[in-house]
This record gives structure tokens, sequence and C-alpha cells, in this order.
């Protein structure tokens, strides 16, 4: 007898916190302008998937925010196609003016399409965009990039994906970033997790993603409250 796995649902999805567990694990949270720059990653983009809300996952995590927060204000100004060097162009100085308390950076991932990225190139530029993002005094928090980005005309693909999140991982710890790393996530071998562009998450990873950057946060929250930086240092009094 064969047995059918039922589909999963937001309410059933072992890996998404629930409105009420991620307020909770906020609670005490401090900030109040949350802002976003960076590519489509940042920005949210993907398929809507059955049984999840439409949502990308910063407005989701916005949400939570405000639900601690009510006056939070929130600020995307993520671009599908953006790479780094875009980024620092064409969002540093919004970004900046905004004021974020909390501000979330995704860069580097379209660089990868070029034909012979130069990751030297790559590293500068977006060591550039998180020194500028650090001015702000702002909380900063980023991701790596998930495995599961399937690009078939690009044969070394992951290896490219495995050498800029070894780049961010870098610059997480210089900036003391709150790092979200995606790359070996349980999340990535679910065989409906990307749309049909095969790069970008569907909603389903979106609202997976919201919930694990939710995590990260109340662990950031708590760390300085113990008086430790996300990554462990002590944090300067």
């Amino acid at each position: 007898m064969t047995t059918v796995a039922k589909a999963l649902t937001e309410e059933t999805d072992p890996f998404c916190l629930s409105p009420a567990r991620a307020a909770r694990l906020l609670a005490g949270a401090p900030w109040r302008r949350f802002a976003v720059a960076g590519d489509s990653l940042a920005a949210g983009t993907g398929d809507p998937s059955p049984g999840y809300a439409n949502l990308p996952w910063a407005e989701r995590v916005a949400g939570v925010l405000r639900d601690v927060r009510p006056e939070l204000v929130h600020l995307n100004t993520g671009t599908p196609g953006a790479t780094a060097s875009d980024t620092l162009a064409g969002q540093m100085d919004e970004i900046v003016a905004f004021g974020p308390d909390l501000l979330h950076v995704s860069c580097g991932a379209n660089d990868l399409f070029r034909r012979r990225p130069d990751f030297g190139i790559v590293e500068r530029t977006a060591r550039q965009v998180f020194e500028r993002a650090a001015g702000t005094g702002a909380r900063l928090t980023t991701f790596t990039l998930g495995r599961a980005f399937d690009v078939p005309a690009i044969p070394d693909f992951p290896r490219r994906v495995r050498t800029l999140n070894d780049i961010t991982r870098a610059l997480a710890v210089e900036y003391d970033m709150v790092l979200v790393d995606m790359w070996d996530h349980p999340l990535n071998a679910r065989p409906d997790l990307l749309s049909e562009d095969r790069i970008h998450f569907s909603t389903s990873g979106q609202a997976v993603l919201a919930s694990e950057v939710v995590k990260s946060l109340a662990d950031a929250v708590g760390a300085v409250r113990a008086g430790r930086s996300p990554h462990g240092r002590a944090v300067p009094e």
C-alpha cells in the first residue's frame, strides 16, 4: 500500500513559525525602521505556492516586527537583476537617507551569471555596500544562497555559489552581521521549492526564509542582552 504524502501548508510546515510564535521570539526587539537592499533575493521574487500566503520574506518579517512595534516603517529597494555594483550605485543613497536601525543586504548573486565572474571585484564591491550599510549604525543582516538553484547553462554554477557564500560569510563576520545561512538548510531538498525559473524560492520558501530571519534576529537580541555579538564576541560597552 502506497502512502501519499500530504502537501504542506504554512500551518503544517515544520520550518514555519506561527505568527504568535514569531512575535514572542521578537518580543522586546528594538527596531522601528527596517530596510532591505539588493537583488531579487532581497525583493522576495518568487511564484505563489498553494497553501502559503503570497508574501515575500521581508514583508513577512516586517509584519512580525509590527506586531512588536506597531510604529515600524519599512523600505525595500531590492531590485531583480541588480548586481553588487547596481546595489551600491542605485540603492544605498536611498537606504542611508531612510536611516534604518535594522538593515538587510543581499547582493552578488547576479554577478554569478557573467561569463567569467571576477570574484575579486565582487568581493570589493560587496564590501563597499556593507561598509555603507554599516555606516547607518543599523543592525545588519544578510543571506547565503541555497544550494537548490538549477542553472544547466552554467555547469560550474554550484562552485560559483559556494565561492560567493564564502565571501558573504567572511564579510558577515567582518561587519558583525546576522548571517542567515541557507546553503545547507533542509529546505533545499524540497522538489517544489523553486519557482518556474528554477532560480527563485517560491512563496513556500519565502515563508521559511522569513522564519529563519526571525529566529536569527531573536538569537541576535538574546546575544546582545547577554553581552555578546551574534558571532560570540564581547559587545563593547
